[in-house]
């Protein structure tokens, strides 16, 4: 009967969606208080609809109640609770369930918090996120139930796909999720504006928390998600720009340049056109990336979906919210002035040369991700775009970004000094070459080009430390005075600087990781010893183990350095017993910020087993500047002034329609 109870509900979370989809933007039309204020009450109750229907099927998953199909098809009696848990979005129409979840929370945050928003552009914007909650709902009643049930039911589950059941499927699809779905705001916002004639530095100020917040999110579900496929796949690689790795690449780099737009906009009131269309594209991306994994025209891991008309449905969502949104803007666009000016060399001239660069890297992996596609579609040849083209398209394109980047901070307002920012650089990329030049040595050498990759991530970091380092004053005044400086310096400050930090680590490490590691493949018995990384490996044997819905053979390797034990590492093959599906779970070792990674191949004729030994230099900084510039986004987003927000307006007559164009 809960089951049932849970399908209601989504039906009716779907009839509240379809009221705040029309009821406030016909009161925002009129003036109709009464009308405009249904879509934060009719907001609060589709999201408490869909987090009971939620709530359902989780526990129907937590329950193993097999009459129900989704449960059966992805769950079994004997899976740890943890992973029947993650299993509820381990599968298509459990994933469409979360999307919808959070598109709710997120919709329910903005009528809660956006109590300082105008009246009419809180109604639109909670009108816009309506409309997508409508889309979604009726995606997922029509062609995704959840709550179909079997009869008679089934003993048992068929299982969850084993190279799901590990933890962090519980973390990276949801993290990915509040990234992708956060970004809906900063679009109904665009869209909101553009309906509402609302579009100057106080919509900005309103954005940037939103966006902020789904950029944090989608940083962390990336890093994890890269993170989950390097140990659980047992292939060794942190990055292989596979189509789904694409998709939630695409809408970071979007939002990235959106972040640094709206920030533009907000102090200056420049970059209005830019900013909308940045939002929107954004958000197009999400959708975008939500359509190739979803609708069964990508193989992957994560594409759950094989029925054509699911792939349509979604298409057609796609054409709707990003057509009708690009025609909306063709349309208002033209009448919105560009706001204030300034200086090429400037603070506002840098971060434009940064969106620049983004959305054109964007545009790269968009190309590289869908040319495959659409050829196939056009003329049934084959083809894949794989790492070749990425890289070198994709690297070019971040030379000069990261090389550029520090001097931003450097920079004034309106004008800025590019002398000057080069004279408070010089110690930080003197002391960048020296670190890189170090660590290169450290590291045996390599490329000339490997070396000049370290420092590039080294002058980010020292880069971000001189911008803190020069606004506290440091340099020029008594200490205690510049610490109380540095203290008092805002949020905001210190979040910039750490991001702009946790990205020169992440490239410290993927340059780290690309050159100075090494991968040996070779066939071990027991007793067999090997070299890697400076350690020995002994090849102890295999051991036979039970887990509660699988077997494994684990085979033990003995690691010492000098002589000296340094402990065990284990590697693994299951069998999982439901499904008859194996899988290979991968023996990892952290020695510092370098890991040495062991994976068992199969066995040989004559009694050994076939094994993968990698020496993974300095990866760990990868997903290490990862969480820093996430951690980054946080500080930004206690900050005061963004917690805050614009201040409400005074009320004030304004023509339905009329586009207000500040200065």
């Amino acid at each position: 009967m809960i089951i049932e109870l849970g399908h209601y509900a989504l039906v009716l979370a779907l009839a509240a969606a379809l009221i705040v989809s029309i009821l406030p933007v016909i009161g925002a039309r009129r003036g109709d208080g009464a009308m405009m204020a249904v879509a934060t009450t009719g907001t609060i109750a589709m999201f408490g609809l869909v987090v009971f229907s939620f709530g359902t099927l989780t526990w129907a998953y937590l329950a193993s109640d097999f009459s129900v199909k989704n449960v059966w098809e992805n769950s079994h009696s004997l899976m740890p609770t943890v992973y029947r848990f993650s299993a509820v979005w381990g599968n298509h129409e459990g994933s469409m369930m979360l999307w919808l979840l959070i598109l709710s929370l997120f919709s329910a945050m903005v009528a809660v918090f956006g109590g300082n928003l105008p009246e009419r552009l809180k109604a639109n914007v909670l009108a816009v996120q309506a409309w997508i909650a409508t889309a979604f709902i009726l995606f997922i009643v029509f062609t995704s139930n959840p709550f179909l049930r079997l009869w008679p039911a089934p003993a048992e589950g068929q299982d969850l796909n084993p190279v799901l059941q590990d933890a962090g499927l519980a973390i990276h699809p949801p993290l990915l999720y509040l990234g992708y779905v956060g970004f809906s705001v900063s679009f109904s916002f665009a869209i909101a504006a553009l309906m509402d004639g609302r579009i100057d530095a106080a919509w900005a100020r309103w954005v940037r928390p939103w966006t902020l917040t789904a950029w944090m999110f989608l940083t962390c579900g990336i890093a994890m998600g890269s993170y989950w496929a390097y140990y659980e796949l047992g292939w060794g690689g942190w990055w292989f720009w596979d189509p789904v790795e694409n998709a939630s690449f695409m809408p970071w780099l979007a939002g990235t340049a959106l972040l640094h737009s709206a920030l533009v906009m907000e102090k200056r009131e420049a970059l209005k056109i830019w900013t909308v269309l940045l939002a929107i594209l954004t958000f197009s991306l999400s959708l975008l990336g939500t359509f190739l994994v979803r609708s069964g025209v990508l193989t992957s891991v994560h594409a759950f979906a094989t029925d054509p008309s699911r792939g349509v449905f979604i298409l057609g969502i796609l054409t709707i919210f990003i057509g009708g949104a690009f025609t909306l803007f063709a349309l208002r666009a033209p009448m919105l002035k560009s706001g204030g000016l300034f200086a090429p060399i400037s603070r506002e001239g840098a971060l434009v040369l940064n969106n620049l660069i983004l959305t054109v890297a964007t545009a790269t992996v968009l190309i590289g991700t869908l040319y495959p596609l659409i050829l196939e579609t056009l003329t049934g040849d084959k083809i894949s775009v794989g790492p070749p083209f990425f890289n070198l398209t994709f690297g070019l394109l971040m030379v000069p970004l990261l090389v550029f980047v520090p001097f931003g901070p450097m920079l004034a307002w309106k004008r800025g000094d590019l002398l000057g920012a080069l004279q408070r650089l010089y110690a930080a990329a003197a002391l960048a070459f020296v670190a890189g030049a170090i660590l290169w040595y450290v590291e045996n050498g390599g490329p000339v080009l490997a070396l000049l990759g370290l420092a590039a991530g080294f002058f980010l970091v020292f880069g971000a430390l001189s911008d803190l380092f020069i606004r506290s004053g440091f340099q020029k005044l008594a200490f205690a005075v510049a610490w109380r400086r540095f203290a008092g310096l805002p949020r905001s400050a210190y979040g910039t600087a750490l991001a702009h930090l946790g990205l020169g680590v992440s490239v410290i490490g993927i340059v780290s990781a690309s050159t100075f590691s090494t991968e040996m493949v070779t066939e071990m018995k027991p007793g067999d010893t090997v070299e890697a990384g400076g350690y020995s490996l002994t090849f102890k044997g295999l051991t036979s183990a039970t887990g509660p819905n699988f077997t494994a053979d684990r085979g033990h390797f003995d690691i010492r350095e000098d002589g000296l034990s340094r402990g065990e590492v284990i590697s693994s093959k299951r069998l999982y017993t439901a499904r008859r599906m194996p899988t290979t779970e991968a023996g990892i070792r952290t020695f510092g910020l370098s890991q040495l990674y062991v994976s068992l191949g199969d066995p040989s004729k004559d009694g050994g087993m076939v094994v993968r030994i990698w020496w993974k230099s300095w990866i760990l900084c990868i997903w290490f500047g990862a969480v820093i510039m996430a951690l980054g986004g946080a500080v930004s987003l206690s900050d005061r002034r963004l917690r805050i927000g614009a201040p409400k307006r005074s009320a004030r007559a304004t023509p339905a329609g009329a586009l207000e164009a500040a200065e």
